[in-house]
């Protein structure tokens, strides 16, 4: 499919600067520009690839001064960042979707799949299973038995979804994924360590994307809860009792501890762990590698470090410590220096 710059420019509300009739077919990086392809700059430091790219199409942001002529055609916008991200998603939303049951996959005669789904070779589909319509399940993904998936949702191969499990509408769920594994819940014996059941499930809202490889445990009693519009990163665990508030996005490698509550539009950098029990308010923003080792109560708090506390604080503290070993031999020969008076 082909797009001119003006049609373009109407779908997310630019300016053309250049070319109207000028047409794309593709998406590129700006430093990997061909002809034909649409590009993106929001970022200063790659302002100067815009003066040799090939790309025929440039969204830029209305900020960003040129310095000299450029041969693409602009299309100014109020952030390029965001407007890339609406036309992928309408690219995305054009594709075909595949749809029809194959026949190497297993499905349980009380399942219930809804119209117009996909479910792949090899897929496994369990007792009173509930399929919404629209869905697709990608090849080797296993949903066990009384497990309820909304409309719209994509499941790639490789998935486990344990038995009751619910999945609202709308959700992606990367490979590898598992939701609903037993919460880490074990009692110390005089033998050793006594397995607590958990009886409880997980709860995924709508349009919520998991990411490859993520485990969302299941609760011990009542549900652990990924609420509405959570998006996971990679490798990502969510222990038994948690519950992710709307709209909070955590990157890889992090790691929830036992019923600990997470607030809304919260942001989580890569590596991030919590202590179990705590509450982290809406809208905290926490820095890679932290430890969150007790609750954050005040909404809209940015903290880092591990034990996790203020940003502001441990920026100065961090520089600081750069000095530690000049500040160390300055103490040390003070020490020699009083120790010289006291003799005297």
């Amino acid at each position: 499919m082909e797009f001119t710059a003006k049609q373009i420019a109407q779908f997310i509300q630019g300016r053309v600067e250049g070319d109207e009739n000028a047409t794309v077919h593709t998406f590129a990086k700006i430093e990997e520009g061909v002809p034909g392809a649409i590009s993106f700059l929001s970022n200063p430091k790659y302002t100067h690839y815009i003066y040799n790219t090939e790309s025929s199409i440039v969204l830029v942001d209305e900020r960003v001064e040129l310095e000299h002529p450029v041969k693409a055609t602009l299309i100014r916008v109020k952030d390029a960042y965001e407007s890339v991200a609406k036309l992928l998603q309408l690219y995305e939303s054009s594709k075909p979707k595949k749809t029809g049951i194959d026949p190497l996959a297993f499905i349980s005669p009380s399942a219930q799949i809804g119209k117009d789904c996909y479910i792949g070779a090899f897929a496994y589909i369990g007792d009173h299973v509930v399929i919404g319509e629209g869905t697709q399940v990608y090849p080797h993904t296993t949903i066990y038995d009384g497990a309820k998936i909304g409309n719209g949702c994509l499941i790639y191969p490789n998935v486990s979804i344990y038995h009751d499990c619910h999945i609202g509408n709308y959700v992606t769920i990367h490979s590898g994924a598992i939701i609903g594994a037993d919460g880490f819940g074990f009692a110390p014996s005089p033998e050793g360590y006594d397995k607590i059941p958990q009886i409880g499930i997980v709860t995924i809202e709508d349009h919520v994307e998991i990411g490859a490889n993520t485990c969302i445990d299941r609760s011990t009693m009542g549900s652990t809860y990924i609420r509405k519009g959570v998006k996971l990163d990679n490798l990502i665990q969510v222990a038994h009792n948690v519950e992710i508030g709307e709209n909070t996005v955590m990157a890889a490698q992090g790691g929830i501890a036992g019923s600990t509550k997470i607030g809304s539009w919260c942001m989580f950098g890569g590596q991030v762990g919590t202590a179990g029990h705590i509450k982290v308010a809406d809208k905290t923003h926490v820095g890679a590698q932290a430890g969150i080792a007790g609750a954050v109560r005040k909404p809209g708090t940015t903290i880092i470090g591990s034990p996790a506390w203020d940003a502001k604080g441990f920026m100065k503290s961090a520089a600081v410590f750069r000095h530690l070993d000049e500040m160390y031999k300055t103490v040390s020969e003070l020490k020699k220096e009083i120790e010289i008076l006291k003799q005297k």
